[in-house]
Formats: structure tokens, C-alpha cells, sequence
């Protein structure tokens, strides 16, 4: 027939060549993934399934909110909304501070709870009084309004006049220069619901008061995330982005002006 060992040997030497590479790449690719995959294969703490209708984080998204806060931690770190993922964030940032601010009640109950025992981790109830059917007058109210502007600095309490900001929050939270923000609340899924203006608008003055700090929004597939990141922390300013997050680089700002731009453009 032709064939000899020579001619059958030399094309199986070469697949086990093969295979071996393959086997190699694949290792190599496992000990350089994220750091903070440890974090993710880790069990979650005990926490009731029942406290909220949980919609469970991509691990790549999970991934590259964790990475960004080992990057800076420890570090202060502030959170908008709260997944069951984040309670992990209090050992990502082991040594910072965490703050959690959420509007449900029973959440923000049952995460006292579960936080109780870390003197570093901290959960503060919020109020918002907007609706996200309302989000195009707000954002024209902002605009036209020097009361929203950068120039009210994080303690003016006659913010009150301003639509979109949050009123009655806790010194630590107003006095803070924080390293990286979160925003992953108030929950933004309907007309009715509070939307995530207020949030994404105070992120973005609370972060002009730190140094370079790191704003991470959710759902930036969606339409009033969208509008409201390009609004109050500027597209020129996003670093990066992975699924429904956006990571933006905030530079401290020096006022000088009444402007109510939060934007070079």
C-alpha cells in the first residue's frame, strides 16, 4: 500500500506536538486571568435569595467592577444600589472604607445586618423623589438651574432648589473624598420607577471632589444612564467599558464660574 512507519509516525508526532500546545495555552490563559476571579469563585456570603428579585451579574462584568477597586484598594469606596455580588466588595476593599446607599427599606434592614459585624463597611438609606418618566425635564431643569451647577460645591445646602440632587445625606458620605463611586441604583426599569439621574448626577459632584476618581455606572445600556453619563461625567472621561458598564476617570475640578456645564463640550 505504500505506507510505511515512517509516514505513520511523523503525522502522529505531529498531532501530540499539536495537542501539547494547546494544553499549554490553555494554562497559560488560566494563570493570567483577573486577579479578582478568586473573588468571584468564592461563595457568597449567607444572605436571604428572598431580600431582593435577584438578576445575577455576568462574571466578566463582575470581573471588571472588581478589578477596578483592587487597582485603587484600600480605598473609599462608595456604592449606589446594592447586588447580591457586592457583598463581596467589603473584602475586595479589606483595610478601605464601603458605603453603601440604597432606598429599600428591607434591603437596607437585612444589610445592616449582614454588615454589622465590619466597622469598615457602612449602609445608609436614601430618599429619591424622582421619577424616570421625568428624566428629560430634569435634565433641562439642570441645565438651565445655577443651583445644579459645579459651582454649589458638595456642602451647599441650598441644593434644595436643584431637582436632582440628594438632600439629608450623611456627612461621611458629602465630606468624603472617594476613589472609586458605583452606580447601580435606584432601580431604573420603568416609567414609575426613581430612575438613576440623582445618583449619576451626584456621582459625578461627589467625584469632582476627589482625585481622579473612578465612577463605574451600570446599565449603561440603557437610555437615562446613557444620557446622564454623557451629561455629568463627560464621554471624553471614559476609560473603559466591559457588558453594561462604563468606567469613567473623573479629574478633580478647580471652580471658577457659575457654570452649569459639567462638560468641556
Amino acid at each position: 500500500m505504500g505506507f510505511t512507519k515512517r509516514n505513520i509516525i511523523l503525522p502522529l508526532v505531529f498531532i501530540l506536538v499539536i495537542i501539547s500546545l494547546l494544553r499549554i495555552l490553555k494554562l497559560t490563559f488560566v494563570s493570567s486571568s483577573f486577579s479578582s476571579s478568586r473573588f468571584i469563585d468564592e461563595p457568597s456570603p449567607v444572605f436571604p435569595l428572598n431580600m431582593i428579585e435577584h438578576r445575577r451579574l455576568p462574571d466578566k462584568e463582575i470581573r471588571f467592577l472588581f478589578d477596578i477597586v483592587l487597582q485603587k484598594s484600600p480605598c473609599n469606596l462608595l456604592v449606589f444600589g446594592f447586588e447580591l455580588e457586592y457583598l463581596k466588595l467589603q473584602n475586595i476593599n479589606e483595610g478601605g472604607t464601603t458605603v453603601f446607599l440604597e432606598n429599600g427599606p428591607e434591603k437596607v434592614k437585612r444589610m445592616k445586618r449582614e454588615f454589622k459585624s465590619s466597622n469598615a463597611t457602612r449602609v445608609y438609606k436614601v430618599e429619591y423623589k424622582t421619577h424616570a418618566k421625568d428624566a428629560y425635564a430634569l435634565l433641562k431643569h439642570t441645565r438651565s438651574s445655577t443651583s445644579c451647577g459645579l459651582n454649589s460645591g458638595t456642602r451647599n445646602l441650598s441644593w434644595s432648589e436643584c431637582k436632582l440632587a440628594l438632600t439629608g445625606l450623611p456627612e461621611e458620605v458629602m465630606g468624603t473624598k472617594w476613589d472609586v463611586i458605583v452606580v447601580d441604583g435606584p432601580c431604573g426599569d420603568g416609567p414609575g420607577s426613581p430612575g438613576r439621574m440623582s445618583s449619576i448626577f451626584m456621582a459625578g459632584v461627589l467625584a469632582r471632589a476627589g482625585n481622579k476618581t473612578n465612577v463605574v455606572v451600570h446599565d449603561a445600556d440603557r437610555m437615562i444612564e446613557r444620557w446622564f453619563s454623557w451629561e455629568f461625567l463627560c464621554d471624553e472621561n471614559r476609560v473603559s467599558s466591559k457588558g453594561r458598564f462604563w468606567n469613567f476617570r473623573i479629574p478633580p475640578v478647580m471652580i471658577r464660574n457659575n457654570s452649569t456645564h459639567f462638560c468641556s463640550a
